[in-house]
């Protein structure tokens, strides 16, 4: 099963899970995030399954910030969200989202390593 995402998706998420009711500052992030998620070459998914293509959510959300604060949160939220919503049991820590956050952030792993690490989530 491969779970689309759209803008309205992405607005809930950073509304339910993002405190502070942060206001989008960079509508083009989002747009963005949805259109790398959504990408396919010749037909072929570029991301075909679900750690990659919320790696690729949380990859593009943390290096282009879309609210005017708490990126990372947003974009560590979005990724579990995605993961949940595909019908996946995810299980992590909150020093393991940080860590991943925080690699992502320094351009120390790319969209496999996170989906990678992603995998570590599940139970």
């Amino acid at each position: 099963m491969s779970l689309s995402i759209d803008l309205a998706w992405l607005l809930m998420v950073a509304e339910q899970k993002v405190p502070g009711d942060p206001q989008v500052t960079d509508w083009g992030a989002l747009i963005a995030a949805v259109s790398r998620h959504e990408a396919e070459i010749f037909g072929m998914a570029v991301y075909g399954d679900p750690y990659t293509r919320a790696a690729a959510l949380m990859q593009v959300l943390l290096h282009v910030p879309a609210l005017e604060h708490s990126n990372a949160m947003f974009a560590t939220a979005v990724a579990y969200g995605y993961l949940v919503a595909s019908g996946l049991p995810v299980a992590t820590s909150p020093e393991r989202v940080r860590d991943l956050a925080r690699l992502v952030k320094e351009g120390k792993t790319g969209v496999h390593g996170i989906a990678r690490e992603l995998r570590g989530w599940i139970q």
